[in-house]
């Protein structure tokens, strides 16, 4: 007779009135049981993102965790540190490890690079055919202030929309790329380096709208910092109709912000989502400025919209796991 799953009882308070959950009761570094891995997993579709507090944990418990929600993929981007040789599905985000690999604080290069005040606001990796489904992102060490993450729910700026714009955007395709919002100079040598550490192999093509593969919702699949124009219409339109969409996702009222302490963690479904890093630490020096976080995610599925368009790469390869690497490629590949 098999054995029923056991669930953790857990404390969930709503973080915000559109997206957002705090759990408490439950240690994410410990072998989840399965009734409590589904329960979080619904948990995550109905609030987007769930942020947990006081939750030791090293890489590898990390990649346990994110296994449980699905095939984790190859960092994008190259991070050749004894540290991370093992763990080749970890994204280390930190000002430190960028000035020791590559001589800059990259992250704030691009930053400084950005083409309005809301080009942050991204979709990881959207640049790729299957971006990631769910991402999980743990602080190791923070500044004692600043550096909060913003997140917006995707679903409910397409429903604030109009009725004949979301049939409108229904309908529509747009070309994501990562420099979309940035202008970057490669005439200066720290912003050259910093376009070839990530470099533009890849673009796709996604629907404007996308059916949520577990769900059925429609979301918007726009972001300000990834989506260069959108197919079919001249530069004027595909320029309008994206600022509004922009505009739209990135209101407050669907929006929430979490505090960063060293220990939280926060899962969110990026399929559902964009989100924001807060730029207020770039101008921090000495152990005020120091940010370690580690990111792991899944290997997402291709987007579909509501009129059937299947997202398509212009060029580039998709997300892949490590197991599907030679050895020796697993730490220089998939940027």
């Amino acid at each position: 007779m098999l054995e029923t799953p056991t669930v953790t009882k857990l404390d969930v308070r709503r973080a915000a009135g559109h997206i957002g959950a705090y759990v408490d009761g439950v240690d994410l570094a410990s072998d989840l049981g399965t009734g409590t891995a589904a329960e979080l997993r619904r948990l995550l579709l109905q609030h987007r993102v769930l942020f947990f507090r006081d939750q030791p944990m090293d890489h590898a418990a990390q990649v346990a965790l994110g296994r449980r929600f699905g095939t984790l993929h190859v960092r994008p981007r190259t991070q050749d540190t004894e540290e991370l040789a093992a763990y080749p599905e970890i994204l280390t985000l930190s000002p430190q490890l960028d000035q020791k690999l590559v001589g800059a604080n990259y992250e704030a290069v691009f930053r400084n690079k950005w083409e309005t005040s809301i080009s942050g606001w991204h979709i990881d990796t959207s640049q790729v055919v299957n971006p990631p489904a769910i991402a999980i992102l743990r602080a190791e060490k923070v500044p004692p202030f600043g550096g909060d993450t913003h997140w917006t729910n995707l679903v409910a700026a397409y429903a604030g929309l109009s009725a004949p714009i979301r049939r409108l955007c229904d309908g529509l395709q747009a070309e994501h790329t990562f420099w979309a919002a940035h202008r970057m100079d490669t005439s200066d040598p720290v912003e050259k380096k910093a376009v070839d550490m990530i470099g533009n192999q890849r673009i796709a093509v996604h629907p404007v709208v996308r059916v949520h593969p577990e769900t059925g919702e429609r979301s918007l699949f726009v972001n300000p910092s990834r989506t260069a124009r959108i197919i079919g219409l001249n530069p004027v339109e595909s320029r309008q109709l994206l600022h509004l969409l922009f505009e739209e996702l990135t209101r407050p009222q669907y929006t929430t912000r979490f505090t960063w302490a060293p220990g939280s963690v926060a899962i969110w479904d990026n399929r559902f989502t964009a989100h924001l890093a807060a730029a207020d630490i770039d101008h921090l020096e000495g152990a005020d400025a120091v940010r370690i976080m580690h990111r792991v995610s899944t290997v997402g599925e291709t987007p579909v919209g509501p009129d059937g368009f299947t997202s398509h790469a212009v060029t580039g390869e998709p997300l892949i796991e490590p197991s599907a690497q030679p050895a020796e490629a697993v730490s220089t590949s998939a940027r």
